[in-house]
């Protein structure tokens, strides 16, 4: 696909795009199995008072790829992705030391993988276009 738009004014949309908080994160997407790494999901019950604190500690680590809250008793679920087994239950246990909850490791069972494409309307304000 052509953007028929030069360098300059790609980068200027997209540190635009940035700056709106439309983007969030530019970055490769590798098959982090291949290259060795063990990956989990993560969930926490987070008292309402606390979310921001342990919100903070949990995505301090490098290797936490999302975090989102649910409506549930395990109200703040995060994935976690480290070079191997050990790092990952070392990093678990200290998220879980910081915070003085505990943290359930949810590792896959099966993987699933699941296609996405984002359609992005023209208009006016639309950067996109």
């Amino acid at each position: 696909m052509s953007l028929h738009i030069d360098q300059k004014e790609v980068l200027y949309r997209v540190k635009k795009l940035k700056e709106k908080g439309i983007i969030r994160r530019i970055g490769g997407v590798f098959d982090s199995r291949k290259l060795g790494y063990k990956s989990t999901l993560c969930a926490m019950s987070v008292p309402r008072e606390r979310l921001r604190e342990v919100k903070e500690i949990v995505n301090s680590y490098p290797g936490v790829t999302h975090n989102y809250l649910r409506e549930h008793s395990l109200n703040m679920w995060f994935t976690l992705i480290e070079p191997s087994q050990e790092k990952l239950e070392r990093t678990i246990s200290e998220i879980s030391q910081k915070t003085g909850l505990p943290v359930r490791n949810l590792p896959a069972l099966r993987l699933f993988k699941i296609k996405v494409e984002f359609q992005i309307p023209k208009g006016e304000d639309n950067l996109a276009e």
